[in-house]
């Protein structure tokens, strides 16, 4: 009995009921269009802000999904670095987070480039420069080569362990990823939304790296999507909503790849997180909103550098509380030179006391007319 998808003869001609995934994709394209109608409206510099901010949750949320968590200002500052923005407080970025950087930039800002073999091997080598995932070593910058046995997918306990899917076998992978690497540059009739969906179930299911093949997975669906969009930038993120929806994320991959070649369910979910996907950037497009109207309210206030810091971190919706100390923690400033800016701050009615008290003073930005900004 046949328990994979992979292992069904000319398993990659895929079928889907036409009707309802067609249905669901004109939903998709709507939407789709529409927000990218509303973000060319804006000006060049809340455009590039809303880049660095998609681009930044793709990076951070795509390793997240793997259990990996990644320091957002080196994600953040290695993107505005590369991409040309001035941002204050950039800050210098370990070599990994570099190389994640360099694997979703060269895939979403030159996605009319073919995808290939030794472009793939140069994302692999990118994401691991040290030869080493956590502490095993792995075969960087080629295929996987089974030495320890076939590629699992597996949760529990060592000992308890419960196998959610196997992967083809390596001396197949040759094979299965130029039959991929041929369909995902050939000219046909698939709409790149659909053959985005298409291309991440694709690779999951050859599985040809010992590691980082779920990363490069969604850095291939956002090429193609980059490609749907014709596009270098990039306004939503569907890492940062298949981060939210993780737990579907894999039940639908793990049925799918136990399953025969219809792929309906996959596609419709798949198409549904983009959906939800473009949704969720109307509160990033009303951060970076909120965050020009600021600077315009307030473009003849003097304010210092370390003021400037923190209140554009503020802005960009860092979690926590802000008090005294870790002000003076994030300016390696003293406690009282951190009391003096707030204190400052608080007179030309930029912060305020929050109102619910407790062991610690905390401080927040005040309201703008246009709409509560939110504090951390």
């Amino acid at each position: 009995m046949k328990t994979y998808i992979h292992e069904n003869e000319d398993w990659t001609y895929f079928t889907w009921d036409n009707k309802q995934v067609m249905l669901k994709l004109a939903e998709a394209r709507n939407i789709q269009g529409r927000l990218i109608g509303k973000m060319e409206s804006l000006g060049f510099d809340l455009q590039n802000e809303a880049v660095l901010n998609t681009i930044t949750l793709d990076v951070l949320k795509s390793s997240e999904i793997e259990g990996e968590y990644l320091e957002k200002e080196q994600v953040r500052s290695s993107i505005a670095r590369r991409l040309g923005i001035d941002i204050a407080g950039a800050v210098e970025s370990e070599r990994h987070v570099e190389g994640i950087v360099e694997m979703m930039l060269d895939a979403t800002q030159r996605y009319h480039l073919p995808l290939t073999k030794d472009r793939l091997f140069g994302w692999h080598a990118a994401m691991f420069p040290s030869g080493w995932s956590n502490l095993y070593k792995i075969t960087v910058a080629d295929w996987r080569k089974d030495t320890s046995g076939l590629m699992q997918v597996v949760s529990g306990p060592m000992g308890k362990e419960k196998v959610h899917y196997e992967a083809p076998s390596s001396d197949r992978i040759e094979f299965e990823m130029n039959k991929f690497l041929q369909w995902f540059e050939s000219d046909n009739d698939i709409d790149l939304v659909l053959k985005a969906s298409i291309a991440h179930l694709w690779f999951v299911t050859i599985h040809p790296f010992d590691d980082g093949n779920g990363r490069i997975s969604r850095a291939i669906t956002d090429m193609m999507l980059a490609r749907s969009d014709r596009s270098v930038k990039r306004f939503y993120s569907m890492s940062a909503q298949m981060r939210v929806e993780r737990k579907q994320y894999y039940e639908k991959l793990e049925k799918t790849q136990k399953g025969y070649s219809d792929i309906t369910e996959w596609i419709l979910w798949f198409l549904q997180c983009l959906i939800n996907a473009i949704d969720s950037t109307s509160e990033t497009l009303s951060k970076i909103l909120l965050k020009a109207e600021f600077w315009k309210l307030h473009s003849t206030t003097i304010l210092n550098d370390r003021q400037q810091k923190i209140i554009n971190k503020l802005l960009d919706g860092f979690e926590g509380k802000l008090t005294s100390s870790k002000w003076a923690k994030i300016n390696k400033c003293s406690q009282d030179t951190a009391l003096r800016d707030i204190q400052d701050l608080i007179k030309k009615e930029i912060l305020q006391k929050e109102a619910s008290g407790g062991r610690s003073t905390n401080y927040e930005i005040k309201e703008l007319p246009t709409g509560n900004i939110g504090y951390i």
